[in-house]
C-alpha cells in the first residue's frame, strides 16, 4: 500500500483536518499520480456535510485533480513517469455496458466509481479524493493536461469545465448559436468562456447587476438582470440553449420563456430541493425542452482539455494553502471567490 496524506472530513459538522491513509498498490493497469493541485467544488462541501445523503467518514473530497505521474503498472503503455495529467469526477466504471462503450462512462448502467464517496472495485475500500498527496487510478480514467496551460488553473476544468462543455457539445453550440448562462460562479464562468470560444453569442442572466462587468470580461456579449421584468420580456423567444448552473431552488419558468422554438434549458446545478415546476404551456407553445447533464465522458473530457489548450482557456482561480481549506469552505458559502479555489498540495503537512 502507498502511504498518503489527505485533508479529510471526520463528521458532517466539524472542520476538515490532515489524515494519514493508504492508497492501493499500483496494479497492472493503474497509474500512480503525485497530486500538485486540486480544485474545491461546491459538491465537495455538500458531500462532506451530508447534504446529498449519508457520507462515510473519514472522507477526503476533491475531484479536480492535476499532478504528475509517479509510476505506472506493468500493462500501461500510454502514460509514463513525469507526464502532466488530470483526474476528474470518476476513477472507474464497468467498461462493458452500452454507455461505457459509447464513451459516456458517467452514465454507466452499473454505476461509475466516483473519485471520492465511491467504492474501489479493486479493494472494496471507499474511494478518497484529491485533497491529498497522491492517487492511484485506472489508466483509462487519466487525462492528458496541455503543457501550455497553468496546471493550477486547469484543475477546475476537470469538473466545472467538462460539466459545462458537455451540454454545449450535446446541443451543438457554434457560430450562430445564442446561449444563455444562468449564474456566474465556478460553473457559470466556464460556460461563458467555452460558449464564447465556440463562436456563440452569450447572454448572461444574473440577479446581481454588480456582476455585469465581470461577465463581459469573461466573454458575455449581453448581461440581463433576471429581476428586471422588462429586460427579461425583451429577451423572450431568442435563445437556443440556456445553461442553468444555480444549485438552489428558483423559478425556471421565466428562463424557459426566453427559449426559441425547440430551445432547451439544461440544469447543471444540483439543487437539494426541487425547483418550482414550469407551466405546461411554457413547454407546449414553443416545443421547448427541459434537460439535465452530468459531467462528461473521458473522451469528451479530453476533447475539452485539448480545446482549452488550443484556445488558452483556464479557470479563474485563487490558489490557497492546504491549511486554508476550512476558511475557503466558509467563503465559498458566501460566494466570496472568483471563481474557484484551488489547493496547492505541496503545502500539505503530515498530521502530528
Amino acid at each position: 500500500m502507498i502511504p498518503t496524506i489527505g485533508i479529510a472530513a471526520f463528521d458532517a459538522a466539524g472542520p476538515l483536518a490532515p489524515w494519514r491513509f493508504e492508497r492501493r498498490v499500483v496494479g497492472a493497469h493503474d497509474v500512480h499520480i503525485r497530486i500538485m493541485y486540486c480544485g474545491i467544488c461546491h459538491s465537495d462541501l455538500h458531500t462532506v456535510r451530508g447534504e446529498w445523503g449519508p457520507c462515510r467518514y473519514p472522507q477526503v473530497p476533491g475531484h479536480e485533480i492535476v499532478g504528475r505521474v509517479e509510476s505506472v503498472g506493468s500493462a500501461v503503455t500510454r502514460w509514463k513517469a513525469g507526464d502532466l495529467v488530470g483526474v476528474g469526477c470518476m476513477v472507474d466504471s464497468c467498461q462493458r455496458c452500452q454507455p461505457c462503450a459509447d464513451g459516456l462512462e458517467q452514465y454507466c448502467d452499473n454505476g461509475m466509481t466516483g473519485t471520492y464517496g465511491g467504492v474501489e472495485k479493486q479493494t472494496g475500500l471507499p474511494t478518497q479524493g484529491g485533497y491529498s498527496t497522491g492517487i492511484v487510478v485506472n489508466e483509462q480514467f487519466v487525462l492528458r493536461v496541455p503543457d501550455n496551460l497553468d496546471p493550477a488553473a486547469v484543475a477546475p476544468l476537470l469538473c466545472a469545465g467538462i460539466t459545462t462543455w458537455s451540454p454545449l457539445r450535446q446541443w451543438k453550440v457554434g457560430p450562430g448559436s445564442r446561449v444563455g448562462v444562468v449564474g456566474i460562479g465556478g460553473l457559470g464562468h466556464m460556460a461563458v468562456k467555452l460558449a464564447n470560444a465556440l463562436g456563440a453569442h452569450v447572454v448572461v442572466l444574473t440577479t446581481s447587476p454588480a456582476k455585469a462587468d465581470d461577465a463581459r470580461r469573461l466573454g458575455a456579449h449581453e448581461v440581463v438582470v433576471s429581476r428586471d421584468a422588462s429586460a427579461m420580456a425583451a429577451l423572450r423567444n431568442s435563445l437556443d440553449l440556456i445553461i442553468d448552473t444555480v444549485g438552489t431552488p428558483h423559478d425556471i419558468d421565466g428562463e424557459m420563456q426566453l427559449l426559441r422554438l425547440d430551445g432547451t434549458l439544461v440544469l447543471l446545478g444540483g439543487s437539494p430541493e426541487p425547483h418550482p415546476s414550469p407551466r405546461a404551456f411554457t413547454f407546449i407553445m414553443k416545443r421547448r425542452r427541459l434537460a439535465g447533464s452530468l459531467i462528461g465522458g473521458i473522451a469528451e473530457t479530453q476533447e475539452m482539455l485539448d480545446f482549452c489548450g488550443q484556445h488558452g482557456i483556464t479557470a479563474d482561480i485563487e490558489v490557497i494553502k492546504a491549511d486554508a481549506v476550512n476558511d475557503a469552505y466558509e467563503r465559498m458559502l458566501k460566494s466570496d471567490v472568483k471563481y474557484r479555489f484551488v489547493i496547492d498540495l505541496e503545502t500539505l503537512d503530515a498530521p502530528a
